[in-house]
C-alpha cells in the first residue's frame, strides 16, 4: 500500500472486550499489518471522555473505526472520513471491506474468509446470538465486571480488580466538566450532561467498594442500605441474568462454533460474525470464573459452575460452551489476542 493513502484507524482499548471483537475480526480477516493504525485511548484513565475523542464518538466507547470514504482514496485529495463507533456495526464493515473478491488497495496476501452467514437461517441465529443474546442488558460485561462480589470477601476482592480504574475514570470526568462550567472548553450542554450521568453511575459503585474493608456491621445505616442494594444488582446479575444468557447461548449455538454447518461450510468448522462477539464474552466470562487459557472446556465449564452456583446452572447443560472453547483455542485470531494471557 502506498504510504501516500489514507489508513484506517482503530481506536481500542487492549483489555477492553468489545475492542477484542474488532481485533478478532482484524485477524480473521487477513489485514496486512500496514492497512489499519492501531491508536490505544486508555479508559483505566478516562481518555474515552476527552472532548478530542467525543468528536469522533459522542458515546465515548471502544472500539472506534475511523475510515476513509471510499471516493476520496487518492493521495491527490483531502480525505473524508467517518466512524464507526459499535463493534457489530465495524465487523460487519471489516467483514464486507476485504474478501477474496475485492483486493482493493489491500497489500495483504492472506485468506479472507467470509464471516457473513451464507443462508437466511444462518443470519436469523447470528442476530439472535449478537443483538438478543451477547449485546443485551442481561448479559452486559460492564454490569458482569464492576458487579463482581455477592458477599463481603467478593467485594474486597473487587475493590482491588476494579477500584483504581473506576477511580481514574472518575477523576477525569470531574476535571471536563469542570473545565466545560468554567469555559476552559468549550462543549455543549447535552456533552456536559453525558459526562454528568457517566460520573452518576460511576460513583455509587466506587462508593461501595472504597468501604469494602469494612465489616458491614460496622457501616453506617446509609453504608448499609448502599452494600445491601450493590449484592442485590449482584445476585440479579449473575444468579438469574447470567444464567438466562448461557441458557440462550445453549439452544442456539450449533457447534462447535456459533453457526456450524447452518453457516454455510462444510465442515461446521467455519468461524462467523456471530463468533467474534460470542469469543470476546465468552472468554471475559471464563475469565471471571478463574479459567485460564490452558484449561480446556470441561474445566472451563466446572469452573464457572463453581463460580456462579450450582443451584443457579449446571455444567451438564452448558456442554455445547465447553466445545465452543475447545474449538475457539485452535483458532489463530484467538491466540493472537488472548494468547499471552485471558482477560
Amino acid at each position: 500500500m502506498s504510504s501516500g493513502l489514507p489508513k484506517a484507524v482503530l481506536y481500542y482499548h487492549p483489555k477492553s472486550i468489545w475492542s477484542s471483537v474488532a481485533r478478532l475480526a482484524v485477524e480473521e480477516k487477513g489485514y496486512a499489518a500496514d492497512e489499519i493504525d492501531f491508536k490505544i485511548v486508555d479508559i483505566t484513565k478516562g481518555e474515552n471522555y476527552d472532548p478530542t475523542f467525543l468528536r469522533l464518538n459522542p458515546k465515548a466507547t471502544v472500539p472506534t473505526l475511523v475510515v476513509p470514504l471510499s471516493n476520496t482514496l487518492s493521495e491527490d485529495v483531502d480525505s473524508r472520513y467517518k466512524a464507526l463507533i459499535d463493534s457489530t456495526t465495524i465487523v460487519e464493515f471489516l467483514d464486507k471491506s476485504r474478501s477474496s473478491l475485492s483486493r482493493t488497495h489491500t497489500t495483504s496476501t492472506a485468506p479472507a474468509p467470509a464471516l457473513t452467514p451464507a443462508t437466511i437461517a444462518a443470519t436469523n441465529i447470528a442476530k439472535t446470538i449478537i443483538y438478543d443474546i451477547i449485546h443485551s442488558d442481561e448479559a452486559s460485561p460492564g454490569k458482569l465486571k464492576f458487579y463482581d462480589a455477592r458477599d463481603e470477601a467478593g467485594l474486597k476482592k473487587l475493590k482491588q480488580a476494579v477500584l483504581p480504574m473506576l477511580q481514574g475514570r472518575a477523576e477525569a470526568l470531574r476535571k471536563h466538566i469542570a473545565d466545560g462550567e468554567s469555559g476552559a472548553v468549550q462543549v455543549s450542554e447535552k456533552t456536559k450532561q453525558f459526562w454528568a450521568s457517566k460520573l452518576a453511575w460511576i460513583e455509587p459503585i466506587a462508593k461501595v467498594l472504597e468501604a469494602a474493608d469494612t465489616p458491614t456491621e460496622s457501616l453506617s445505616e446509609s453504608g448499609k442500605e448502599e452494600r445491601a442494594a450493590f449484592f442485590k444488582v449482584a445476585k440479579q446479575a449473575w444468579e438469574t441474568d447470567l444464567p438466562n444468557v448461557l441458557a440462550k447461548l445453549t439452544k442456539e449455538i450449533l457447534g462447535p462454533f456459533a453457526l456450524g454447518r447452518v453457516g454455510g461450510c462444510t465442515a461446521g468448522d467455519q468461524l462467523s460474525i456471530a463468533d467474534m462477539h460470542l469469543i470476546a464474552w465468552f472468554t471475559r466470562l471464563v475469565t471471571q470464573a478463574g479459567g485460564t487459557a490452558s484449561d480446556d472446556g470441561k474445566t472451563v465449564i466446572a469452573k464457572i459452575e463453581e463460580y456462579v452456583g450450582s443451584e443457579h446452572i449446571s455444567r451438564k447443560r452448558l456442554g455445547k460452551l465447553g466445545t465452543f472453547w475447545d474449538a475457539i483455542k485452535g483458532v489463530r485470531s484467538w491466540q493472537k489476542i488472548y494468547g499471552e494471557g485471558v482477560f
